[in-house]
């Protein structure tokens, strides 16, 4: 026999997928709950927390609890590394074009809104050990930011890290405000006679830290992908390492590996 919270649960959760409750629709209120289902206010608190839980609504502090509207699919796959490639030596116009979040969710230059910001440091261990430099070693570290400009969180956390000495002979490239770069980073580092030869990447899952899940509006319970991507040169030297939060509730990943015919 269902508990009484999840009664309630199932009748707001049936009328959400009835359309009676559109996607940024207010629900009523706890009170107007408490006296529609004749349940008490912990009970209809925890139906709304099993909604939550779901990914169905969410609950804005002081404002009240909406529908939460579906956020838009970041399919990443191992072949926009040579989509980025192939693209570094395109015409500036071309590059302007798209981006690596474009490619990734379908969606055009003018529907995105993107932060960066630039600080230098040294290497701790933990990075100098992944990029094969000595600890300590002075490094440009980025963070990025990109969402959809009808959606409130980011689609990632991003952390990027190249080291100092191999890209300052290009001044733009240690100044945030030449971001977004058009052709991104592998044309970044075409500018200084880096050529990738191969990309890494590393993706385990993990709950997410409190600011994370609040930057990423994550629904309670929602874990996720940790990807640490290393990028080689042709000389087999580590020279952009970049730490990505993709979030579980919206980020697909696809791999395809084409096999040798027998």
């Amino acid at each position: 026999m269902a508990k009484a919270y999840e009664t309630i649960a199932d009748k707001l959760r049936e009328q959400i997928r009835a359309g009676q409750f559109r996607p940024g629709d207010r629900l009523p209120s706890e009170a107007d709950l408490i006296e529609s289902s004749g349940r008490s206010g912990p009970t209809v608190q925890q139906a709304l927390r099993v909604l939550q839980a779901e990914g169905l609504i969410e609950k804005r502090h002081g404002v009240g609890t909406f529908v939460r509207r579906p956020r838009t699919l970041v399919q990443r796959d191992n072949a926009r590394h040579q989509w980025e490639k192939s693209r570094a030596h395109e015409p500036e116009t071309k590059r302007l074009e798209t981006g690596s979040t474009e490619h990734d969710t379908g969606l055009e230059v003018n529907d995105l809104v993107f932060h960066a910001s630039y600080r230098e440091t040294e290497a701790p261990k933990e990075i100098s050990d992944a990029m094969g430099v000595a600890e300590g070693t002075p490094l440009v570290e980025r963070s990025y930011r990109t969402r959809y400009g009808a959606e409130r969180s980011p689609f990632t956390l991003v952390t990027s890290y190249l080291v100092r000495s191999l890209v300052e002979s290009n001044p733009d490239l240690l100044d945030d405000t030449k971001e977004p770069w058009p052709g991104g980073t592998m044309n970044q580092l075409s500018t200084v006679g880096i050529e990738i030869d191969r990309v890494e990447e590393r993706v385990t899952a993990r709950p997410p830290a409190s600011e994370e899940a609040e930057e990423l509006g994550l629904p309670p319970g929602t874990a996720v992908l940790v990807l640490r991507k290393t990028s080689y040169d042709i000389e087999g030297r580590a020279v952009e390492m970049s730490d990505v939060i993709l979030p579980g509730d919206r980020t697909e990943m696809l791999f395809t590996t084409h096999l040798e015919r027998w």
